[in-house]
């Protein structure tokens, strides 16, 4: 039944109506058959399943905002049981900061001058990461580089960490003379500049997660390995390996030679605990070293001047060694065996060269000849010295003649 409107539709409102009632629902599925997919559809099915399948994989990656490694460090040597043992003590505090302080080690990371924070944690994790310190190495400097040879220049343990400082640390340490000014009529002088008082170290933290454990010198550089290198050759090892075989070998044995110097007799043995000077027979002054006490060996090393003169053992069993033949020559400071100093020598089963013979007929056992006639020896003609002006000849001398004052005729 149709109703009779009092007041017209406008169209464009019948158009709207028409346009809403054709689109379809945005999430609306389609319709299907009451049977199920047909077959072109389930084939779209298939192929959207095999295509979502073989897409790659979508990795995660996790970036600190300090930009560090969200893992260990390459270099990381963490220690097994750091938090099942006991507080360190004092006694292993006071031997470690002996044994680090002043050392020298070489750098792993690149170090920018002036800065404190950075860490590496028991487990081997390094922050800020390598980029981050390039970065502040750009804005305040580098301290060092990577490889570069730096000194532990500073120590200290505390509840948690354990804080290093490198070539002299981020703060400059100051006397009170450096506050000091002068000032007059031209003005007010100070002593220090402003580029003295610039830091030119850095200082890291080696932090743990409760507090400091009791740990060795060993362990406390794999700890540390993440920043520092410390397999570099000390001193006596590079010494040791300028040496001859002969003299290393004996290094190693802890044995001196008779023409060693102070420094290479340290380095076999260490330094002495008793010095003696004496004088010997002929009134030259020597000092001589002891090391051991009996019932054990005792060496005594002798030098005069730098250069060991000999060497003395006494065994528990009562025996005496004595070494005095020199084995160890030293020239410009380069040390040398003292048996082959002699380059040009002849070997000792050679005989000399004898003179070249004359050839002739005879054998070497024919009698000899009473015909032949030895050349005579030709006497050498003496020279004799002429009188000068206003002296006599050695003959008229003899005879009492006195001397003629006379010139000599013309």
């Amino acid at each position: 039944m149709l109703h009779h409107l009092s007041h017209p539709v406008p169209p464009a409102l019948i158009f709207c109506c028409f346009l809403l009632g054709q689109s379809p629902t945005p999430n609306a599925a389609p319709a299907q058959s009451p049977s199920g997919p047909t077959p072109v559809q389930a084939q779209e099915q298939k192929q959207e399943s095999k295509a979502a399948s073989q897409a790659p994989k979508r990795s995660v990656v996790t970036v600190n905002l300090d930009g560090s490694a969200p893992g260990p460090d390459l270099n990381a040597q963490p220690v097994p049981g750091l938090d099942k043992r006991s507080h360190i003590d004092d006694g292993t505090k006071t031997e470690l900061v002996q044994l680090f302080n002043s050392d020298l080690v070489r750098s792993r990371k690149t170090l920018p001058m002036g800065v404190r924070d950075i860490v590496v944690t028991e487990d081997g994790r390094v922050r800020p990461g390598e980029a981050r310190l390039h970065q502040l190495a750009e804005s305040y400097g580098t301290a060092a580089k990577v490889g570069d040879l730096v000194r532990i220049t500073n120590i200290v343990f505390k509840e948690r960490t354990v804080y290093l400082e490198v070539n002299g640390g981020p703060k400059k340490k100051s006397k009170w003379y450096d506050h000091v000014s002068v000032g007059g009529a031209g003005g007010t002088y100070s002593p220090q500049s402003q580029d003295q008082s610039r830091a030119t170290g850095v200082a890291m933290t080696l932090e743990f997660k409760r507090y400091v454990p009791t740990m060795n010198a060993t362990e406390l550089r794999q700890l540390l390995n993440p920043l520092f290198d410390f397999d570099l050759k000390t001193s006596a090892q590079v010494a040791t390996e300028s040496l001859p075989p002969k003299v290393q070998a004996a290094v190693k044995k802890h044995e001196v030679l008779v023409g060693m110097d102070r420094s290479m007799v340290i380095l076999a043995m260490e330094r002495p605990e008793l010095k003696v000077r004496e004088k010997n027979e002929k009134g030259q002054e020597y000092e001589e070293w002891i090391y051991g006490k009996p019932p054990q060996q005792v060496v005594f090393v002798r030098f005069i001047g730098d250069e060991v003169i000999q060497v003395k053992t006494a065994k528990p069993g009562g025996e005496i060694v004595v070494k005095t033949e020199k084995e160890v020559e030293i020239k410009d400071g380069v040390a040398a065996l003292a048996s082959a100093k002699v380059v040009n020598a002849p070997p000792a089963n050679e005989q000399p060269q004898q003179p070249a013979r004359r050839p002739t007929l005879r054998r070497d056992d024919d009698p000899p000849d009473p015909s032949a006639r030895t050349a005579p020896t030709l006497a050498t003609p003496t020279h004799k010295e002429e009188p000068q002006w206003g002296e006599q000849p050695p003959s008229a001398q003899g005879q009492g003649q006195p001397p003629s004052n006379s010139p000599p005729p013309r």
